[in-house]
């Protein structure tokens, strides 16, 4: 089967979070890539990995976007993981187009930190923002402490 997807649509929200329209809880940025908290969060620390430039999803990324995320995902997964931050695990999400569950069309990661124990959110449930900000913050710093 040949993929032709549809338009990148430059009006998605990730579009205008990264155009700063609309407020986010960033927790780290690089030159290639962003990562910001996840306000309908599965667990407590759910966050997003999207590349700075269009597209729509794995499926018509290029290899340098998908790399540059992956090593985001990667970096921040590991910052997670024991002291300061606590997670004992990581889920890691990636959806591609409607039948494959996906609801934002600009390529992104879902990073999960995990907890024995815990157990998943239902999806599409707003979250508490005071509760996310404040993940934010122990999420921020513990990328700042592992470097």
């Amino acid at each position: 089967m040949d993929y032709s997807p549809e338009p990148y649509d430059t009006d998605n929200i990730f579009a205008k979070i990264l155009r700063e329209e609309i407020p986010s809880f960033r927790v780290f940025e690089d030159a290639d890539t962003l990562v910001f908290m996840d306000i309908m969060p599965r667990v407590d620390g759910h966050m997003l990995v999207i590349p700075k430039t269009p597209c729509r999803n794995m499926l018509d990324a290029s290899a340098d976007q998908l790399a540059a995320c992956l090593k985001t995902v990667q970096k921040v997964s590991l910052a997670l993981l024991g002291a300061p931050y606590g997670a004992d695990g990581i889920t890691l999400q990636q959806f591609n187009e409607p039948e494959g569950g996906q609801e934002v069309y600009h390529l992104h990661f879902h990073i999960l930190p995990r907890r024995e124990g815990d157990s998943l959110r239902p999806p599409r449930q707003q979250g508490d923002m005071e509760v996310i900000k404040a993940e934010s913050e122990r999420i921020r710093a513990a990328i700042e402490a592992a470097g």
